[in-house]
């Protein structure tokens, strides 16, 4: 065996030794049951501080350029939202219950909104008023990205990264010198924060966010309304097979699928 597959054979099996097989939520009745590998080296509380530091520096500069919204009614009434999905949160990982949430509304044009690890929400007026969502669209969409911070999706993607840039630097960079020790983790955390998330993970994200959804009791029919205006907003975008998100039509086919599943959680809701 020459050196570089020698090197390549033990970076695998020191990699193998550091990830462990978890599932961060339970399946719900929309049947989420895939095992995810994570990196043992790399803790939920970890990523949490990371992405928490990150989280400030945003809502500060917003704040600092008067953007930040904290009074308006569209504030109070993406909160009111939030909380409502929140509750609904230990259905699917009951430590959410003791995670420190946040929910902030950005006065932007930008059509996005975000749920990073440990609870951290962000909305852009942009989503809201452009596409002139209503609470149940606007719950489709928060329920979503809560979803990907309950799964962990952003831990998932940085795992994997220790994977790539250890195989890439070679077992030595794992046992080195601090200075590459430290190049390796800022790699992993920019990849774990700003790559967009898989087909597999979105498709996770858009059934957990259809269940949160319908438990807090917002029409599940509203993710398809939702879906579609969000491809007439972004037309143009590219096909599927070229793209990290699942296109239109099988995203809405997926959670079409799925709306039986929840709707009676939804109509149980409705009656309280």
């Amino acid at each position: 065996m020459n050196k570089t597959l020698a090197l390549c054979a033990l970076s695998a099996s020191l990699l193998l030794a550091g990830c462990q097989s978890i599932n961060t939520t339970s399946g719900g009745a929309v049947g989420v049951e895939r095992k995810q590998y994570m990196f043992s080296m790399l803790s939920s509380q970890e990523v949490d501080q990371m992405y928490a530091q990150s989280y400030q520096k945003t809502v500060g500069e917003a704040s600092s350029k008067g953007v930040l919204d904290k009074s308006s009614n569209e504030a109070r009434r993406v909160q009111a939202i939030a909380d409502r999905l929140i509750a609904q949160t230990p259905n699917f990982r009951p430590d959410a219950a003791q995670w420190k949430w946040e929910v902030n509304l950005i006065k932007s044009d930008e059509l996005n909104a975000n749920c990073g690890p440990g609870g951290k929400i962000i909305f852009y007026t942009g989503l809201i008023d452009k596409l002139q969502l209503t609470d149940d669209e606007i719950a489709a969409v928060m329920g979503h990205e809560i979803a990907h911070a309950l799964r962990e999706h952003g831990r998932e993607a940085m795992s994997k990264a220790y994977g790539i840039e250890m195989a890439k630097q070679g077992a030595g960079a794992l046992l080195g010198l601090s200075q590459d020790s430290l190049a390796l983790a800022d790699t992993v955390a920019n990849y774990g924060m700003t790559l967009p998330n898989s087909r597999e993970n979105e498709n996770e994200a858009d059934l957990i966010g259809l269940e949160l959804a319908a438990r807090a009791g917002y029409n599940p029919n509203a993710a398809i309304s939702l879906w579609g205006k969000m491809s007439k907003a972004s037309e143009g975008a590219p096909p599927e097979f070229m793209s990290t998100h699942p296109s239109s039509s099988s995203r809405t086919a997926a959670l079409q699928a799925a709306i039986p599943k929840v709707m009676p959680l939804y109509e149980q809701a409705r009656k309280y």
